[in-house]
C-alpha cells in the first residue's frame, strides 16, 4: 500500500510539471508572437535560440555536465538536429503568420503522426484500431485546415510542416544516446533554433532591426520560458509513469487558444473546436491502445 501511494505521489508530480511545462510553452508563444510584430521573424529566432542556448549552458555549467561530447555529433543527433531546425522555423513561421490558436491546435497532431513514424522507419507494429485513430486524427488536422473552403490560408500549412519537423524529432530522440543530459539537450535545441533564424533570415533578405527594451525584453521572456518549460518537461516525462503523464500534453491547446483568445482577440469557430476534438480524441484513443 505504501508503495502504492508513491506511485501516485510521484504520477501526481509529473502530471503537475507537465501542465506547468504545456502554460509555459503557451507563454513562450505569446511573447514570440508579440515580438514578429516589430521584429523580422529571423532576428527573433535568432535573439531567442541565442538567449535559450546561453541559458542552458550556464545550468549545464552549473550542473557540471559536459556540453561537448562525442555523442552530440553522432549521427542520430544530426538527424534530430535536422528535424528540430525544420520544426522551430516553421513554428515560429506559424504563430508569427497565423492564429496562434489554430498553431497550436494542429501542434497536437504530433503524437499521431509519431505513432505514425515510428510504424513506417523503427518497424513497430500498429493494430488496426490504432490506425483508425492515426487516420481520425489526420481528419481532425483536415477539419481545421479546411482546404476546400473559402477561407483557407495556405499558410496554416506552415504548422503542419513544423507538426512534422518535431514528430521526426521525438522519433529520432529515441535513438539519442542516453548519456546525453537534459542541458545539452537543451542547449543544442536552442542552437538550432538560432541556426534557423539566420537560415530565414538570408532568406528573407530584411535587415536586422535595432529592438526596444520592450522587444528584448519580451524575447529574454520567451527564451526563461522555453527554459523553464522544456526542464518541467523533461522533470514530468522522468517523475511519473510515461502512460499517465503524457496525455497531460493537450493541456497546450487549452492554454493556447485560451492566451489567443485574451491577448491577440482571436475567434474560434466550430470547425476548429470539432478539429480539436477529434485530434485530441484519436490522440487518447492510440495512446489506450498502447498499453492495451
Amino acid at each position: 500500500m505504501h508503495r502504492q501511494q508513491i506511485l501516485q505521489k510521484e504520477n501526481l508530480t509529473g502530471i503537475f510539471w507537465m501542465i506547468a511545462a504545456m502554460a509555459v510553452f503557451a507563454v513562450e508563444d505569446v511573447f514570440i508572437k508579440t515580438a514578429t510584430r516589430q521584429l523580422p521573424v529571423g532576428q527573433v529566432l535568432m535573439l531567442f535560440g541565442a538567449g535559450g542556448a546561453i541559458l542552458f549552458a550556464c545550468l549545464a555549467r552549473r550542473a557540471g555536465s559536459s556540453l561537448v561530447t562525442a555523442q552530440v555529433f553522432s549521427r542520430v543527433m544530426l538527424i534530430r538536429a535536422s528535424f528540430e531546425l525544420v520544426g522551430r522555423l516553421f513554428y515560429g513561421l506559424a504563430i508569427a503568420l497565423t492564429p496562434l490558436s489554430s498553431a497550436t491546435a494542429l501542434l497536437q497532431a504530433t503524437p499521431i503522426i509519431v505513432v505514425l513514424g515510428a510504424t513506417a522507419f523503427l518497424g513497430e507494429v500498429v493494430s488496426w484500431r490504432r490506425w483508425c485513430g492515426i487516420i481520425a486524427g489526420l481528419i481532425g488536422v483536415l477539419i481545421i485546415l479546411r482546404p476546400a473552403a473559402q477561407d483557407f490560408s495556405a499558410l496554416s500549412v506552415l504548422a503542419v510542416v513544423s507538426t512534422l519537423g518535431f514528430a521526426g524529432r521525438d522519433l529520432a530522440s529515441r535513438a539519442a544516446p542516453a548519456s546525453l543530459s537534459t542541458w545539452a539537450l537543451g542547449f543544442y535545441g536552442f542552437l538550432t533554433v538560432l541556426a534557423a533564424g539566420v537560415l530565414y533570415s538570408c532568406f528573407d533578405g530584411k535587415p536586422l532591426v535595432g529592438p526596444t527594451v520592450a522587444n528584448a525584453g519580451g524575447v529574454a521572456v520567451a527564451a526563461l520560458a522555453g527554459v523553464f518549460a522544456y526542464a518541467a518537461l523533461m522533470k514530468a516525462m522522468r517523475t511519473g509513469a510515461v502512460s499517465v503523464v503524457t496525455p497531460f500534453r493537450y493541456t497546450r491547446l487549452l492554454f493556447g487558444i485560451s492566451l489567443g483568445v485574451a491577448v491577440f482577440g482571436e475567434r474560434i469557430d466550430g470547425p476548429m473546436i470539432l478539429g480539436s476534438v477529434v485530434i485530441i480524441g484519436s490522440g487518447l484513443f492510440v495512446w489506450w491502445q498502447g498499453r492495451m
